[in-house]
């Protein structure tokens, strides 16, 4: 029987048995956490040999190049080996260090300091600038717009991506919107892929202003758990076909394919927007871990080798996010206590509570030792306007802390639920009786 179906007396009775399981969990001093998407201890193993691709033995083997000042954008070999990673031809890339967090912060800083292009007015200098966020979404997307004070505009997600209808209409009409976060394939946090048609309308927008910008932040391309992986459109080659191009910059990383501290990133854009990152990053660096870069293609041999060094990623996180959905539906599915889809891929499952109980069943969480993201943390400004969705991140913990912490998680939201529906129900008998 679903919750809300439940008479009064039922429903305290429910609340009565969450409470004393929940008091039961909460003594047993458990220390878990699901709260960020960083890849466990077993997940970096794999990646180990890799720290033994370069060694003074074979350094005679590089070409001095590596060890040198220079080459700005990667060698030309890394950047041949990443291309397929983004789908564009190896001339439109650019290959950074560790973070494309960090790439994306200085794209945002160089936009805004400096315009977009060669000529085009910095961002700083507009009178306001706006930005579209689909939600639930990425914190620290989040967290880059608004420590530069952009306006953020909440973009509601779908089933197929975020609602085209109010964004092509946004950008048409309001001059000072000025970029959107995206993250097209397995979604942060929602585990949806863009659409062919989504991916199509996104290439056919009729921005009012030149220097709107799609941050297409495409972390996680290669990340499946199935055998049967969504599949993304490539907004770039279906920008190229509208003569747009220079409307997209793309981000990827191997941070969760190889060692979450020390991976590669990545940038793909047009040739204009290019030259206007090349003017600025000749100031900030004089070249980038190119020894790093080497030591990924050398471990992987070929991009087709790193698709398989995934599957093994996925024989370990298969079972973890299994281990998720399975509790959600085993506990909470025929009771009505929220809403969840089983992802094909990425790195979280997105949690909506019924409206009100997000705050309530994260704070019950780290109070008997289970550590979430914030409640509203995904979206802008930490402000959730129903409460209700949750990020679930299944891949640090073991498989078997992960079902002892979705125990405790799925009491939580019994718990939580069963207060706020006894809520609405007294608020109901005192607004019938005034």
């Amino acid at each position: 029987m679903k919750a809300e179906e439940m008479s009064r007396c039922d429903l305290e009775k429910f609340k009565s048995d969450a409470q004393k399981q929940y008091d039961e969990y909460k003594s047993m001093g458990l220390k878990l956490n699901m709260a960020r998407g960083k890849p466990g201890a077993e997940q970096i193993a794999l990646s180990l040999p890799m720290l033994d691709c370069l060694n003074s033995a074979n350094a005679e083997e590089f070409e001095d190049e590596y060890f040198n000042y220079g080459l700005m954008e990667g060698p030309d070999a890394v950047k041949e080996f990443f291309a397929p990673m983004l789908g564009v031809p190896k001339e439109n890339l650019i290959v950074f260090g560790n973070s494309s967090l960090n790439v994306m912060y200085d794209t945002v800083a160089r936009c805004w300091n400096f315009g977009v292009t060669k000529g085009s007015k910095p961002w700083k200098d507009c009178n306001k600038v706006k930005w579209l966020c689909p939600v639930p979404g990425y914190d620290r997307h989040f967290a880059i717009t608004e420590l530069f004070g952009i306006e953020m505009i909440n973009v509601p997600m779908h089933d197929d991506g975020p609602d085209m209808d109010m964004i092509e209409r946004l950008v048409s009409e309001d001059e000072s919107i000025k970029g959107i976060w995206c993250v097209p394939m397995y979604a942060n946090p929602t585990g949806v892929t863009y659409s062919d048609e989504v991916v199509k309308r996104f290439a056919s927008l009729k921005p009012k202003v030149e220097d709107f910008r799609i941050f297409w932040d495409n972390a996680y391309c290669i990340h499946h758990l199935t055998d049967t992986p969504d599949k993304l459109l490539n907004l770039f080659d279906e920008l190229k076909k509208n003569g747009a191009e220079d409307m997209v910059y793309m981000f990827a990383s191997t941070s969760k394919v190889t060692f979450p501290g020390s991976g590669v990133a990545m940038m793909a854009a047009s040739k204009a927007n290019l030259e206007q990152v090349r003017a600025t990053m000749t100031i900030q660096t004089i070249g980038h871990d190119k020894l790093n870069m080497l030591r990924h293609v050398r471990f992987f041999g070929s991009y087709e080798n790193m698709l398989t060094h995934m599957q093994k990623h996925r024989a370990i996180l298969e079972p973890r996010f299994n281990a998720v959905t399975d509790a959600l539906e085993r506990e909470l599915g025929e009771l009505g206590l929220g809403s969840w889809v089983k992802p094909n891929g990425g790195y979280f499952v997105s949690f909506d509570s019924i409206p009100g109980c997000a705050k309530r069943i994260v704070s019950l969480c780290a109070a008997a030792g289970v550590t979430m993201t914030n409640a509203g943390a995904t979206y802008p400004y930490g402000k959730d306007p129903k409460d209700s969705n949750i990020r679930i991140a299944p891949t640090f913990p073991s498989t078997e802390e992960l079902k002892k912490a979705m125990e405790v998680f799925t009491c939580a939201v019994k718990l939580a639920s069963a207060e706020k529906l006894l809520e609405c129900r007294s608020n109901e008998m005192l607004a019938k009786n005034a």
